[in-house]
C-alpha cells in the first residue's frame, strides 16, 4: 500500500489518506485489509475510528485507489452517515460501537408481530366471505 496524498482536515478532526494498493495476483483486498493498512500507515491511529471510502479497482488491472479517512475520536466521526456505520459495525471492537444502533434494532422487532396480525385475519375474511 502507497500513500498517494495526505490532507490533515482540522475543521472535521480527521485526516484522509489517499492511497493506491497493488495487489497482482492476488484478488481485490476486503475492506479490513485495507483498515489494517491505513492503521499502520497512520501513526497513532485507532482501527475503530478509520473509513474506508471511495475504493476504485479498474478492469483488467491489479491496482485499487480508495480514501481512507483517519477521525481523531467518536465524537468527530459523527459526521459520517449512518449507513457508514452500519457498514463498518461488524469490523469494529463491541466498545466503539454507537449506542444510536440498539434502539434501531428494537424498532424493526416490534413493527414485525404488527405486520404478521393482518395476515392471520386475512384468511378468515375469506372463510367467511359472501357465498
Amino acid at each position: 500500500m502507497e500513500i498517494i496524498d495526505r490532507k490533515e482536515n482540522p475543521l472535521l478532526n480527521r485526516v484522509e489518506i489517499e492511497f493506491r494498493w497493488n495487489h497482482e495476483g492476488q484478488p481485490t483486498p476486503s475492506r479490513v485489509d485495507m483498515l489494517n493498512g491505513i492503521a499502520s500507515i497512520e501513526p497513532g491511529s485507532n482501527r475503530d475510528l478509520i473509513v474506508i471510502k471511495d475504493v476504485n479497482t479498474r478492469f483488467g488491472q491489479s491496482s485499487t485507489t480508495g480514501l481512507g479517512i483517519v477521525y481523531a475520536d467518536a465524537e468527530s466521526m459523527k459526521v459520517e452517515p449512518d449507513y457508514m456505520h452500519a457498514r463498518y459495525s461488524g469490523m469494529r471492537s463491541s466498545s466503539a460501537a454507537p449506542a444510536e444502533e440498539a434502539p434501531a434494532e428494537e424498532a424493526p422487532a416490534a413493527e414485525a408481530p404488527a405486520a404478521e396480525e393482518p395476515a392471520e385475519e386475512a384468511p378468515a375474511d375469506e372463510d367467511g366471505g359472501e357465498a
